[in-house]
């Protein structure tokens, strides 16, 4: 999946269409959510939607600004992103509030399914040349009484030094810097990649002109995208942070957590961290 396009040319319409056609593939519970759950869920979030109108006075001219953006939201393929930004760190933080393991976080808009089986001891795919600073991620995966899960599966994805990801900005190989690692028998992993850049959300399209008509910034620190697993355990979805990275205390998507930082080491050629993961039995 390449183009001849540069990833400078990357657009927010383009990458707003990979990220809803990504979703729409995901097989998404809630189908089969009664209508009495239905009924209070909207009738609660009209009802807030009326209560701002009603104490800050919209006028008609901001009310048709927002029907307009709304439907530029859905023209720019914009809604798995917004809502990601913007609401999935609240759904996550419920999702998970009786988690006793690891912390999680959001997954984002930017997860594809299927990406490369490697071995315990894993080198990412990436271009020749690929730009950045080396990194080692190093770990173990345990239960909650600190045993080893031996095969456990580290899903592992995240943006190239430019701040870009493969699948969602041209010119970049279908798989660059994704992979699942399959841990060892005593649960360790060890994975060669490059260390992320932070970057902005598009700011080119429907979202983008929110974030700047309320003065906000659109950026995210630097991190790493994780999907750990194993057989009868919880899964568990989570982003990991650097320590001093620009943004971290004030990310746009709201999703850095305190036990989310690593602390990379500097290492021959480039840098190091470690993290163990530790999994929930499944309920």
């Amino acid at each position: 999946m390449t183009t001849q396009l540069s990833t400078q040319q990357a657009t927010a319409a383009s990458s707003g269409r990979s990220a809803t056609e990504v979703f729409r593939k995901k097989a998404k519970a809630g189908g089969d959510t009664s209508t009495d759950r239905v009924s209070a869920l909207v009738s609660e979030l009209l009802a807030a939607v009326h209560g701002i109108v009603r104490e800050h006075k919209l006028t008609y001219a901001e009310y048709d600004a927002l029907k307009s953006w709304l439907i530029q939201v859905g023209a720019d393929g914009e809604w798995p992103l917004f809502l990601d930004v913007f609401v999935e760190h609240e759904v996550e933080r419920v999702a998970n509030e009786n988690r006793q393991g690891s912390k999680g976080t959001i997954e984002g808009p930017y997860y594809v399914p299927g990406a490369p089986v490697l071995g315990s001891d894993a080198t990412l795919p990436m271009r020749d040349g690929e730009p950045g600073t080396p990194l080692l991620f190093a770990g173990q995966v345990r239960d909650g009484s600190g045993a080893p899960i031996g095969g456990a599966r580290i899903e592992i994805w995240h943006a190239d030094d430019g701040g870009f990801y493969s699948q969602f900005a041209p010119a970049i190989p279908e798989w660059n810097l994704r992979g699942t690692v399959i841990a060892d028998d005593e649960g360790r992993f060890r994975i060669r990649t490059i260390q992320p850049a932070p970057y902005q959300i598009p700011t080119d399209g429907a979202t983008g002109k929110l974030i700047a008509a309320a003065g906000w910034h659109a950026w995210r620190p630097a991190h790493l995208h994780l999907k750990v697993s194993a057989e009868g355990y919880e899964l568990i979805t989570t982003q990991l942070y650097f320590r001093g990275c620009e943004h971290v205390d004030s990310d746009i998507a709201s999703a850095v957590k305190p036990e989310l930082i690593l602390d990379p080491a500097p290492a021959a050629g480039g840098n190091e961290v470690t993290y163990d993961f530790v999994l929930d039995p499944a309920s």
